[in-house]
């Protein structure tokens, strides 16, 4: 499980329709709703700087929040749409559905190297690029992992990990079909110049066959 499902704080709107929600944004507020779950919709705001900071820090369509409003119980939500103002680009209205342990959702989960240490191919100076340090991965709501491990250990310079080298936590899978890289273990400029080098030597030593 994930060590922490970020707080999203809200208020809950006691108005409806689109004079509530104006005078949401006059007040410094996102009006949204909150829906699904078996229980009605709940209409909310959220304070216009705290979504702002949210989106900017990316993935926010893929993020499990903890909805915290006042009167309520706590719930797992995720957002399903942010409406935005077509001119300024600014959120207008955010969505949000509740979640059951058991809704499958599509989340980006972090990626943990483990074996640098040992590595022969990193040994040898070799690079270690994460070509994806998060995967998308469908999840279960109720069993969410913190991480995916990948074991670069047994790799060399030239070796890639791939997905199907994971071992994924149960009930995930990849939302990609194919086998796609994770990382990869690329040679230092300095080895890559010795090998060149090395190999037109070998090209210039060669005997040349006598002419007939």
């Amino acid at each position: 499980m994930a060590e922490e499902i970020p707080d999203l704080v809200a208020t809950a709107r006691t108005g409806t329709g689109k004079g509530a929600a104006r005078q949401a944004r006059r007040d410094g507020h996102v009006p949204g709703i909150v829906y699904g779950g078996g229980t009605d919709p709940l209409p909310i705001n959220i304070p216009f700087n705290v979504l702002m900071k949210r989106l900017k820090a990316g993935r926010f369509l893929s993020t499990l929040f903890n909805m915290k409003v006042e009167g309520q119980d706590d719930v797992r939500v995720i957002c399903r749409n942010v409406q935005r103002d077509v001119v300024k680009d600014l959120p207008t209205h955010v969505d949000f559905m509740r979640l059951r342990r058991t809704t499958k959702i599509n989340l980006f989960i972090p990626v943990e190297f483990v074996g640098e240490e040992v590595s022969p191919g990193i040994k040898r100076g070799g690079v270690l690029t994460a070509v994806r340090p998060e995967v998308e991965l469908v999840v279960t709501a109720g069993d969410i992992p913190e991480k995916i491990t990948v074991d670069v250990s047994e790799m060399n310079v030239g070796d890639t990990a791939t997905i199907s080298m994971v071992e994924l936590p149960s009930g995930a899978k990849p939302t990609i079909d194919r086998d796609f890289v994770i990382a990869n273990i690329t040679a230092p400029s300095g080895l890559r110049s010795s090998d060149n080098e090395d190999g037109d030597e070998a090209v210039e030593g060669e005997e040349t066959p006598a002419e007939s």
